[in-house]
């Protein structure tokens, strides 16, 4: 195996993978490195959810492409994905009502299957469900989720298959530089040389920004999800995004039903990504099953499955960067996506591979993600600035 490269990218997560494909399929000639295995990260724990509903134009467009993409997935990747199309709601408080109705005008102007339904309209999908404190849902009949496992897999052997090398069990060390600009990395595989090099660290992004000499405001927060075993007469929902409890149901092959918090104030617990709890704590589980309650009461004759903990790396804004860094270095990063990046993951592997290559992408701009919006306080801002949803 050669020890040179145009591009090596850092962890094989789906913007990793996703980005090495696209890299991959123009004639790059790509190494991936991955400590542990492929989708070992946040991928692999993701919940999947596939959403079009974001409060600005470009990660809108971007969700739309990407669910194109995992509709279409045989013939845009090859293998599975296990998308699951089980429509998904978005149910809003009053406070919410405004900038939810909003978002739906913004999204059916570039052709997002959306629009607003009734409580009688949700009874009907969902039979069961309390709705006498609904005030407007948003409902996308196209949306649903898929299998982080098959998709990342899948990912990663379209990636060799257009002559992408893909290392596990290779944790980088180092990050060389001849001057200031990137001459390759040290790894516990072995020194590789490369022009470029790609952060695609997720919760790691910004121990790996570092070994590139710089700092960036990522941190790894553990999250968790809760698991629920439905009664056998409820066979299924739709994805459920409760703004009124601040939780997500979304269904799961056996009947189970995952539910997390859609509220940043349960991503607060900053950890080591190399070392924290990956089981659910009693506490978060019986809270969990208690929001689900008030919006879904059939599940009181459910059976709480457990739980399990998972990471997010998380920006001041909840929105990734997605830059050269430093600018002129060949170093460039696509980390700190807060929790909602695996359903925009098709579209950013494609950005990125354009941001790398110096290709105009006038669909998918990488402005808004820059490094230096912090700095200028231009922070990416969500219609629900005390919810994840973007």
């Amino acid at each position: 195996m050669t020890n040179t490269y145009d591009v090596i990218v850092v962890g094989a997560g789906i913007m990793g993978c996703s980005t090495a494909f696209h890299l991959a399929q123009r004639g790059i000639s790509v190494l991936v490195l991955e400590k542990d295995t492929v989708g070992a990260g946040g991928t692999g724990r993701s919940s999947a959810i596939i959403r079009q509903h974001y409060s600005n134009e470009l990660t809108a467009r971007m969700a739309l492409y990407s669910l194109r993409v995992f509709q279409e997935f045989d013939e845009r990747v090859g293998g599975e994905c296990g998308f699951q199309q089980t429509g998904w709601v978005a149910i809003a408080a009053a406070r919410d009502q405004e900038g939810l109705q909003a978002n739906v005008a913004l999204q059916r102007t570039f052709g997002i299957n959306t629009g607003t339904i009734s409580a009688a309209d949700l009874e009907s999908m969902m039979p069961g469900v309390a709705t006498e404190d609904l005030v407007v849902a948003a409902y996308e009949p196209e949306s649903g989720y898929s299998d982080p496992h098959m998709t990342v897999t899948a990912y990663a052997d379209a990636a060799r298959r257009n002559g992408a090398k893909i290392l596990v069990d290779a944790e980088v060390t180092g990050v060389r530089f001849v001057g200031d600009h990137v001459a390759g990395v040290d790894s516990s595989a072995g020194s590789f040389d490369a022009p470029v090099v790609l952060n695609c660290a997720g919760p790691w992004g910004g121990l790996v920004a570092q070994l590139c000499g710089v700092s960036v405001p990522i941190q790894s927060s553990r999250v968790q999800v809760a698991v629920f075993r439905r009664p056998a007469e409820y066979t299924g929902h739709p994805v459920v995004m409760d703004f009124v409890n601040g939780v997500y149901l979304r269904p799961e092959t056996g009947n189970l039903t995952l539910v997390g918090s859609i509220d940043p104030a349960e991503a607060n617990d900053v950890v080591d990504p190399n070392d924290f709890p990956e089981h659910a704590d009693a506490e978060f589980i019986a809270g969990m099953g208690e929001q689900m309650l008030r919006r879904y009461p059939p599940m009181e004759a459910s059976e709480s499955m457990g739980g399990y903990a998972s990471l997010y790396g998380v920006t001041p804004d909840w929105h990734p960067i997605i830059d050269e860094l430093p600018r002129g270095s060949g170093c460039y990063i696509c980390s700190g996506f807060s929790g909602h990046g695996y359903k925009l993951a098709p579209a950013v592997g494609l950005m990125v591979a354009d941001l790398i290559m110096d290709q105009d992408n006038p669909e998918f701009p990488t402005q808004l993600f820059r490094y230096d919006r912090f700095a200028a306080d231009e922070l990416v801002r969500g219609a629900y600035e005390y919810s994840i949803a973007g």
